[in-house]
């Protein structure tokens, strides 16, 4: 199990990977034009493919997800929640978001909004102990 801390440092990590797999699958980043894009201002970016619109939304997903997951556990923390609620339930969070951006990427639809349910109640499991 993962404390909350640890959760909250790789839940920036992971939101981060999101963010840059997402740029990279819509400019192709691993092409030399896709390179020169990257690296310059952005004004012509091309249509993003299927699966580079679903690491986008993934990835903003994640960053409404984290901004409430950062919320829920400063306020646990300052509440003096026990550090064993807090774990869990930021456990649960971080490895719910792993599985969602897996299966986001892959497409499929009703098992990515079962595990988006499971990182909420994660969430709830920490703002619970906050309280």
């Amino acid at each position: 199990m993962l404390t909350d801390i640890q959760a909250l440092v790789f839940s920036a990590l992971l939101t981060w990977i999101m963010l840059l797999t997402a740029s990279l699958l819509r400019l192709r980043g691993w092409t030399l034009p896709g390179m020169i894009a990257g690296l310059g201002n952005r004004d012509a970016v091309p249509e993003p493919s299927p699966l580079a619109a679903r690491a986008d939304r993934a990835a903003k997903n994640m960053l409404e997800g984290f901004l409430l997951f950062v919320g829920v556990v400063v306020a646990a923390r300052y509440a003096g929640a026990p550090s064993d609620q807090l774990g869990l339930g930021s456990t649960l969070f971080f490895w719910a978001r792993v599985a969602y951006f897996v299966v986001y990427l892959a497409g499929v639809a009703y098992v990515r909004t079962a595990v988006w349910a499971v990182a909420v109640a994660g969430l709830f499991m920490i703002g619970r102990a906050a309280l």
